[in-house]
Formats: C-alpha cells, structure tokens, sequence
C-alpha cells in the first residue's frame, strides 16, 4: 500500500528533552522585570514596527534559565543579526513569509555559537492545515511554532481548531500558540494527554494576559503558569 505522504513522519535529530510542558510569555514591553520573575521558559520581544507590541530600547537584566526570543516579520537578515547581537538572544521567532534559504542562512551564520541561536519559524492555521509545508523546513529550524491565522501576523486573540496538529507528520518539538489565556487551561490539559501533543515543547501565550498592549497581567501570568504543571513524558 502506497503511503500517504501527509502522514509520513519527517525525521529530525533534534531531541525532544523535557518532564514537563514550558512557557513563552509574548510581547514583552512594559513590565518585564514583573513577568521574568515568574521565570517563565521564554520571554518574546517584537522587533516589527507595525504591532503595538514593537519593543525598543533597552532590556532589563532577566534571571538565568529565561530564553530572550526576538519575534521578526520579514526582516533583513542584518537586522535580525543586528537585534541578536544587541539584545543577546537566544532564538529568533520568524513569523512572516520568510522562505527555507532565509531560515539556512541564519543557522548557518550561529551554528558554532554557544549556546547556538535557536530558530522557530511560525505557520498559521485556521480550520485546517497542509503539513507538507513543513518539509522544506525540517533542516534548517529548531522549532515550529503553529499560530491563529488571522489579519495579524500574531497576537489576533483567538484559537485555532487544536485537532488539525492529529495530523503532524514531524517529532520536531512545536510551540502552540494563539489566544491562550487562563480559560484554555482546562482544555490545554485535555490536548496534553492526545498523540497530537507528544512534540508540544511549550505554550505561547501573549494578549489573554494583557491589561493593554504590552502590558502583562502578572497575577494571572502566576496562576496560569501554576495551574499548568503538568507532567509529560
């Protein structure tokens, strides 16, 4: 029988090492000392000017163990390579078009740093998705981060149908993300003991906890990150 090649697992060498599910806080701005000392796993910063989100400026000094993830839609490689050295981070979320060269390049140019720049390269889905895009990727990104789509690349407020991830062919880790807020928990719990979460390597969360652009609600940053202690292995 001929196999289908939307269910054909894509290998990769990148382990998945983990005892538990992590958490990325998105569109750090205002309050950023408050959200890191709740030592979430990531903290994301928007280099692209169009969000209200867009961060400027300098970082405040973060506790060790806190990834810094630049988020860049479209960018030049030289300033996305400017942002990394000036902010020193660890990863780089790309969440426009950028093309599978793009992704090589940089992880060409980091490859013998240490630690070694991450790259998540971002995919939007609404009711459904083709996974065959993800092909061309495989080699030269660290992580997929699957978003709502919507009019804005991040940040639109609302999930996705998280059943379309049953068909994932690849064991590279992911990051889910879009409109996740403290009414989701129950259901992020539901979704972590399905097949379709095995490579689920962190939650992404971003205006669900947010007073206003920018500005993060740090009591409930602390009950979600409590509450969602789950256990995976």
């Amino acid at each position: 029988m001929k196999s289908d090649p939307k269910h054909t697992r894509i290998q990769t060498p990148l382990p998945l090492e983990r005892d538990g599910v992590g958490i990325k806080v998105c569109g750090m701005k205002l309050n950023t000392s408050e959200v890191a000392a709740l030592q979430p796993d990531y903290l994301g910063f928007i280099f692209y000017k169009k969000s209200s989100r867009f961060f400027e400026g300098e970082m405040p000094l973060l506790p060790h163990g806190i990834k810094k993830v630049g988020v860049f839609v479209n960018a030049s490689i030289e300033e996305v390579v400017e942002k990394i050295t000036h902010y020193n981070l660890q990863a780089v979320q790309l969440h426009g078009s950028e093309s599978p060269e793009y992704c090589s390049t940089l992880k060409e140019k980091y490859a013998s740093t240490a630690p070694r720049v991450q790259i998540i390269k971002v995919f939007s889905i609404k009711n459904d998705f083709d996974f065959e895009e993800l092909q061309p990727y495989e080699a030269v990104c660290d992580f997929y981060l699957f978003d709502t789509k919507g009019k804005l690349p991040g940040g639109n407020g609302y999930t996705f149908d998280w059943s379309v991830l049953k068909n994932y062919p690849s064991i590279k880790p992911y990051f889910l993300s879009g409109g996740i807020g403290l009414a989701e928990i129950e259901a992020i719990k539901t979704f972590m003991q399905q097949p379709e979460s095995k490579y689920c390597h962190v939650i992404d969360v971003n205006s669900k906890f947010e007073s206003k652009p920018g500005v993060k609600k740090v009591a409930q940053l602390k009950e979600f990150k409590k509450r969602l202690d789950i256990k995976v292995g």
